[in-house]
């Protein structure tokens, strides 16, 4: 049974720093793809970041390339979201997601993602 164990969000100003990390268990995780969703209150869940466990390849969304982070410790089973520069219309839950049988061209697409942690809140005040 895979768990993933979402923590670190929180409410920060506008332009500060936040390190959400993802602990997985329940299976070793080499063909797996690691994913960051997010969804903000009335709209749809958006892509974040993914990564690659076995390789590292790194994928980012378009509004968060520059300023957003994503890394693994394999040791530990973790992966982190270090988030810079955050902006208001960052706000939202944001979920970690794994599965073993996502195509690179559909890493973007949530519904391709078996296994989701609970999500943590993450807030951004102007």
């Amino acid at each position: 049974q895979v768990q993933l164990i979402e923590s670190g969000g929180g409410l920060v100003q506008a332009g500060g720093s936040l390190r959400l990390s993802c602990v997985a268990s329940g299976r070793t995780f080499n063909n797996y793809v690691m994913g960051w969703f997010r969804q903000a209150p009335g709209k749809e869940r958006e892509f974040v970041a993914a990564i690659t466990w076995s390789g590292g390849n790194t994928y980012y969304a378009d509004s968060v390339k520059g300023r957003f982070t994503i890394s693994r410790d394999n040791a530990k089973n973790t992966v982190h979201l270090q988030m810079n520069s955050l902006k208001p219309e960052d706000t939202a839950v944001y979920y970690c997601a794994t599965d073993s049988t996502i195509k690179i061209p559909l890493i973007w697409n949530h519904a391709r993602y078996a296994y989701w942690g609970q999500g943590t809140q993450v807030t951004v005040s102007s």
